[in-house]
């Protein structure tokens, strides 16, 4: 059984940071994207960031949050800096595509994590 785990998410103030953690078991995604969205309320689920040999932003989050992964540990990681209220939302996980910003190809997701930015 493939689970996607995600931990980190918190309360932060506008401005700090924290880290999210997704922890992968059953099976390894070393040749595959793993890839980090989000959903707030009454939104859509957006594309946040990926990595696939290369990493991928959004335009909302380039130059504040970064991914990496450890592809030893099955592990990849959200490091969230300079956040806004507008990052609120929950933050799900997700492994096993071939196209790193398109959600319908990721075949497996984490349960979420909630991040909530206070102004």
């Amino acid at each position: 059984q493939v689970q996607l785990v995600e931990s980190g998410g918190g309360l932060v103030q506008a401005g700090g940071s924290l880290r999210l953690s997704c922890a992968a078991s059953g099976r390894t995604f070393s040749s595959y994207a793993m890839g980090w969205f989000r959903q707030a309320p009454g939104k859509e689920r957006e594309f946040v960031a990926a990595s696939r040999g290369n990493t991928y932003y959004a335009d909302s989050v380039k130059g504040r949050f970064t991914i990496s992964r450890d592809d030893a540990k099955n592990t990849v990681y959200l490091q969230m800096n300079s956040l806004k209220p507008e990052d609120t939302a929950v933050y799900y996980c997700a492994g096993g595509a071939y196209r790193p910003r398109y959600p319908d190809d990721y075949n497996y997701w984490g349960q979420g994590t909630q991040v909530t930015v206070s102004p």
